[in-house]
């Protein structure tokens, strides 16, 4: 495994980190996700583990606060000795700094752990920033760290680059989280971000290199067609991650693995991946994949989920996978196919989660790192694919 030096602290952490958010779910009787695979993640994470990975990050609500508390198991029996953790605080469920402490105490005892490694603010956007500096959350990241519980301080980021240059010089950061792809160069702190970041000495996690598997997986045949003529034969998520690798300011690339089989793609890429190794025709096939993209997909979700859960039971980041299928790709009639079977109840006797149940209540889109306008997508969902072509 490669590894790459956090500057304030010295910390040699794996090039690729382990992201919980995405941890295996057990499919019930009626065919709905009830409960993280308890027993499929911890070997899972144990065999990342065991290849090299030594960073490890989760949160508060992934997988319904699950994602803690297997974490915490998968770390059991001197795992814990060979990694760090990385945690994140909600701003989204603090309102007074009581919560601050409550949470982050129900974050170690999860864990199983007396101190969190890189302890960062989550989802930090101009609103939740103002929010969490009048709630005094710099008092409570100090004195946690004081007190042993947290080690390192940081930030994830989802917002525009003007407010992430300020978070960045209003405080002396370790390290910080931020989306990048090959597709968001210019999206929230994007490349200008990343080298800021760097440039003050400030370790730069990457979250969504793949956008949550969209570049790794069943891509258009525009796209696919550009790798398939470079001068490298490689999978797409080689060429992604290779592409995020490449540049020298990151330091920690999170992968939310969940099968076995990306595990050992993603060791391996992790291994031989390192800074500035791309060539200019390398570089350029991915900026003619970049460019191709943008101009089919439809909606930029990434699958993260915290849109969820919807009162009336949409599954937003399934509608908006298939939206973007059903763009993308010429088979339309498959994708409708698809989407009747998995989210309008005509599979198995499925409870319905399709677009058109959405009521507009709102709720979804505070907690979209994307921004999207999610009631207006799901309308657009709901007339594509629920249509009288059905």
């Amino acid at each position: 495994m490669q590894y790459r030096t956090v500057p304030k602290n010295g910390d040699t952490l794996s090039a690729l980190g382990y992201g919980t958010m995405r941890l295996l779910m057990q499919t019930g009787e009626t065919g709905e996700t009830e409960q993280v695979d308890e027993s499929e993640a911890i070997r899972q994470i144990r065999r990342a583990i065991d290849g090299g990975v030594n960073y490890l990050d989760t949160g508060y609500s992934y997988r319904n606060g699950q994602s803690e508390v297997v974490l915490g198991k998968a770390l059991a029996d001197g795992y814990r000795d060979r990694v760090k953790i990385a945690d994140k605080l909600p701003p989204g469920l603090i309102s007074c700094r009581d919560d601050m402490d409550k949470i982050l105490d129900i974050q170690l005892k999860r864990l199983g752990t007396d101190s969190i490694d890189y302890y960062m603010l989550l989802f930090l956007d101009p609103e939740l920033w103002d929010k969490m500096i009048d709630l005094g959350v710099f008092a409570f990241l100090e004195a946690a760290r004081e007190a042993g519980k947290i080690k390192n301080i940081g930030f994830s980021f989802h917002g525009d680059p003007e407010t992430f240059r300020e978070i960045v010089d209003t405080y002396d950061w370790t390290f910080c989280q931020i989306q990048y792809n090959i597709l968001d160069e210019e999206n929230q702190a994007g490349t200008a971000g990343l080298k800021y970041a760097a440039s003050k000495d400030i370790a730069v996690m990457i979250m969504e290199p793949l956008r949550g598997g969209m570049l790794a997986q069943n891509l258009p045949e525009p796209v696919q067609k550009i790798y398939d003529n470079a001068e490298e034969s490689r999978s797409p998520a080689a060429w992604a991650l290779r592409w995020v690798w490449d540049h020298p300011e990151v330091t920690v690339v999170l992968s939310g693995m969940n099968d076995d089989r990306h595990i050992q793609e993603n060791i391996r890429i992790g291994e031989e991946a390192l800074p500035e190794m791309l060539s200019g025709a390398e570089r350029a096939a991915v900026d003619e994949a970049a460019k191709t993209f943008k101009k089919l997909i439809k909606v930029n979700c990434t699958q993260c989920g915290y849109c969820l859960p919807c009162p009336q039971g949409v599954n937003i980041p399934a509608c908006f996978s298939l939206f973007n299928q059903y763009h993308m790709h010429d088979d339309k009639a498959a994708t409708q196919k698809s989407y009747t079977a998995r989210l309008m109840g005509h599979d198995n006797g499925t409870t319905p989660s399709n677009a058109s149940l959405c009521q507009n209540c709102g709720l979804c889109v505070s907690g979209c790192p994307q921004n999207i306008a999610i009631p207006d997508v799901l309308r657009a969902v709901a007339r594509d694919l629920e249509g009288l072509p059905q």
